[in-house]
């Protein structure tokens, strides 16, 4: 498995966190993968063979060649048929606002395809990335794309993006109604907001980010037992953990990391 990240133009920094590729040669057998959600979307091309992707009901489905992937709320397990080959843009956890025309929220756990989100367009930008004959050529086309579709930055959300860095800053651990007090706004209006720029609540959000945490320890192996884990990882106890884990991943932590987590990893120790 060949991953790798490239840097983004500065004009899409504060939209855009990385870009990154995958290549891999076929699975010898079904490699179905949970996916930990980070709390970024991300546009994804499949130059590659496509991926399956398995629902809540165990009902699978191939991806489209190329899409946007809502914010992920529920255990997702994804798995390659073939060939492995993926260029994709991660955005900042309210960076793809300024280029969607439908409600985020209505893109949570799905894989949108960009002739959904940008009719025509969409089609003429998978064609080129298709077509490019290396990362660096494919990357161009995506900042050419989302260059020509941006907004400019006032129209980005301030209250919206101040919540997420305060966030993002605690670990997911600064009390919502508190965040709310701080940037001047009641609660149910920083919520709104809030989700209208990133697809997911605060309190989403923050359950992401200390799950984020958790895994990092995990993958470090530097704890001696999950209650030492929940607790410097932000939770309340190893009961609290284990719960919104489960919420995310279907499974316990154990069960989780029990397994080959090669997806997984990109999520939480890249970008």
């Amino acid at each position: 498995m060949n991953y790798a990240q490239y840097e983004v133009f500065e004009d899409l920094q504060p939209f855009v966190k990385c870009y990154w590729s995958l290549d891999a040669p076929p699975a010898p057998g079904p490699e179905r993968q949970r996916i930990v959600p980070d709390g970024c979307m991300e546009m994804i091309f499949h130059y590659g063979d496509l991926y399956q992707q398995y629902a809540l009901e165990g009902i699978a489905h191939l991806q489209p060649r190329s899409f946007v992937f809502g914010q992920i709320t529920v255990p997702l397990e994804i798995a390659p048929t073939g060939i492995t080959g993926i260029i994709a843009a991660r955005f900042q956890p309210d960076g793809f606002c300024p280029f969607s025309a439908i409600p985020l929220t209505s893109m949570n756990d799905r894989a949108v395809a960009l002739t959904e989100l940008f009719a025509e367009e969409g089609s003429q930008l998978e064609e080129k990335v298709m077509q490019a004959q290396d990362n660096e050529e494919r990357i161009q086309h995506i900042e050419s794309f989302l260059c020509k579709k941006l907004q400019t930055e006032d129209s980005m959300n301030r209250v919206a993006r101040s919540a997420v860095q305060a966030l993002l800053e605690s670990g997911g651990q600064h009390p919502i109604q508190e965040l709310a007090t701080q940037l001047q706004i009641n609660r149910r209006q920083l919520e709104r907001k809030f989700s209208k720029a990133t697809g997911m609540s605060p309190k989403q959000y923050s359950k992401v980010l200390r799950l984020q945490t958790a895994c990092k320890l995990i993958g470090k192996g530097t704890f001696q037992h999950l209650t030492a884990l929940a607790l410097e990882a932000g939770y309340y106890d190893q009961a609290h953990f284990i719960k919104d884990f489960r919420e995310f991943t279907g499974v316990t932590p154990r069960q989780f990391y029990a397994h080959s987590l090669q997806m997984s990893a990109l999520f939480t120790h890249a970008g």
